[in-house]
């Protein structure tokens, strides 16, 4: 399923910002979201950790950065159903949940996907 969310990017005019816009934004077969950052690196998450590291302040709590959504709440299909830019960035997610509150930032979503350690 390609949810055609580079044909939106393309069209947003970036600028420069902490973290640059990846290159290439693709949503795969098996739940995946698949992001090519500047300069070719590309990873891969899965739509349930996506969803479960959502940032709103509906899922951490806005104070103390304290996570307060159930991991086990989330519906283990969870897949986006939507997902737009926002601004020149971030991404929102529209969750099969019917979640649609987060705003994934490109220095968060590389953050997610940097190798732990």
């Amino acid at each position: 399923m390609n949810t055609g969310v580079m044909g939106l990017l393309d069209r947003v005019s970036f600028q420069k910002q902490a973290t640059d816009p990846p290159e290439s934004v693709d949503l795969g077969e098996k739940g995946l979201l698949r992001i090519v950052w500047p300069g070719g690196r590309e990873v891969a998450i899965a739509s349930l950790a996506l969803r479960d590291a959502c940032p709103c302040a509906g899922c951490v709590e806005e104070g103390t950065g304290r996570k307060v959504l159930d991991t086990g709440s989330i519906p283990l299909d969870i897949h986006p159903v939507q997902i737009e830019p926002v601004g020149n960035y971030a991404l929102k997610f529209h969750w099969s949940d019917g979640h649609e509150t987060g705003i994934y930032s490109w220095t968060y979503l590389r953050e997610l996907t940097l190798p732990k350690g």
